[in-house]
């Protein structure tokens, strides 16, 4: 066994022994075997690339990534039992960089005697783009191994050169089969099952929200509040939430929760899915969203994937979003929530989206074509001397209404932006552009003779 082993071992027997220091049972059931950690076998399975590191003893620096309670300071404490480093373990929250200083320089020392540092930082991504930085040289150089666990997108939360010297390895939200194994293994450390019906055993483990520390917690709270009683009846799923408190859902706004989110409503929405778009609305108020914001997504969504094809999805949300701001929360959320069923249900286009864009690059692109001169006004003597307004028709003093003139700049010649489908009102309009498209062409046709 190596040291870090010992120490690790050690470690752990003795705070066991510690009377003073009773083990919470989530720390208790802390795997100490890869095979053992639960729900995460694209990882720790046969081919995982964890397991594969573990038994050839090559550890290199990594970053894991995934939500609470699925297992990453587990890892991190069963790889340092694998290799032949010194271990040492930081949190970002309680660190700064003259922490991370005395770190470095022990671990140098450590190296001049032919021994390596494996260097575990749980929350990494609370380290700012200095502290981040001071990783770079003791990573490259092989000073230290870089373990990092962090819930945050890897992306988003640390530096693009830290992440080029680590292997970012992603940890899964625990399913159903994983959190009833841990179960399983808390009513065998215990000695006798949780009181639980089936139906509040099903709750219990919706309470926990894929966070295998937090379920284990639960379960704790269970046993200790219903010692062992042959004779007392099993909860039903009403009484364990008078004894237990569910987990908070994991979302935060100004993070990846947030953008996860509003994704998967407003891609549900162009997909035509209403029933999942009110799935995903509900998980956005109960985690706290303020409604203002799924308002303005909404209005967004009206015109970026309707559009014409039903004007009145524009006017849906506007009605909703005003109906929020008068009656406010719990009543106003159902105005919302009925402009999204009719956003989501409603014909799609992006027809109007797409001309936008397309006529912004074309006026980027042109510069300042100056517009051509019949569609001038002519305010003053010279202007209307320079041909200011010459030959302009007026549309109304027409038969159809309509002159077909081009109103492009001369240079640019006539362009098309926009191409309506046809879906919804989108139809009516494909038919008038037909429409003044065929005058058009007549009357070019008729001055050309």
């Amino acid at each position: 066994m190596t040291d870090s082993q010992t120490l690790f071992h050690e470690d752990k027997a003795s705070t066991a022994d510690s009377p003073a220091a009773p083990r919470p049972l989530a720390d208790r059931l802390r795997p100490s075997d890869l095979a053992d950690v639960a729900g995460q076998s694209h990882l720790v399975g046969e081919d995982g690339p964890l397991r594969r590191m573990a038994e050839s003893g090559q550890i290199g620096s990594l970053v894991l990534w995934g939500p609470p309670g699925t297992g990453k300071t587990t890892i991190a404490r069963i790889l340092a039992a694998h290799t032949d480093r010194h271990f040492e373990q930081i949190s970002a929250i309680f660190s700064g960089v003259a922490d991370l200083k005395k770190i470095f320089e022990s671990a140098r020392i450590r190296r001049t005697k032919g021994v390596g540092t494996l260097l575990f930082v749980d929350e990494i991504h609370r380290f700012n783009k200095s502290q981040q930085d001071a990783f770079l040289p003791v990573v490259e150089d092989g000073t230290i191994t870089l373990i990092g666990a962090t819930t945050e997108n890897p992306s988003f939360e640390l530096n693009a050169a830290l992440l080029s010297r680590a292997q970012v390895l992603v940890l899964k939200r625990l399913d159903d089969a994983a959190l009833e194994a841990l179960l399983s293994k808390a009513e065998a450390e215990m000695g006798r099952s949780l009181p639980l019906m089936q139906e509040a055993r099903e709750t219990l483990k919706a309470m926990a929200d894929g966070d295998g520390r937090f379920l284990l917690n639960l379960a704790e709270q269970v046993f200790a509040q219903c010692p062992p009683d042959e004779d007392a009846p099993e909860l039903d799923s009403a009484a364990l939430g008078s004894l237990v408190q569910k987990r908070a859902p994991l979302y935060d706004k100004a993070d990846e929760g947030h953008y996860n989110l509003i994704s998967a409503l407003h891609k549900s929405v162009r997909g035509s899915d209403p029933d999942a778009a009110l799935y995903w609305f509900a998980r956005m108020l109960a985690g706290g969203e303020d409604p203002r914001f799924i308002a303005r997504r909404l209005t967004r969504m009206a015109v970026e994937d309707i559009g014409l094809a039903d004007p009145q999805a524009l006017q849906q949300a506007i009605a909703a979003w005003d109906a929020f701001e008068r009656m406010g929360p719990p009543e106003g959320e159902l105005a919302l929530a009925q402009a999204l069923i009719y956003i989501a249900s409603a014909p799609k286009s992006n027809a109007a989206y797409t001309a936008y864009g397309q006529a912004c690059r074309a006026a980027k692109d042109t510069g300042s074509l100056m517009p051509p001169a019949h569609i001038l006004n002519a305010p003053t003597k010279l202007m209307g001397e320079l041909g200011y307004g010459a030959g302009y028709i007026y549309d109304h003093d027409t038969p159809e209404c309509f002159s077909g003139q081009d109103y492009f700049p001369e240079d640019m010649g006539r362009r098309q932006f926009y191409r309506p489908v046809e879906r919804g009102f989108e139809r009516e309009i494909t038919k008038r552009l037909a429409y003044w498209a065929k005058l058009r062409r007549e009357k070019e046709t008729h001055n050309g003779e």
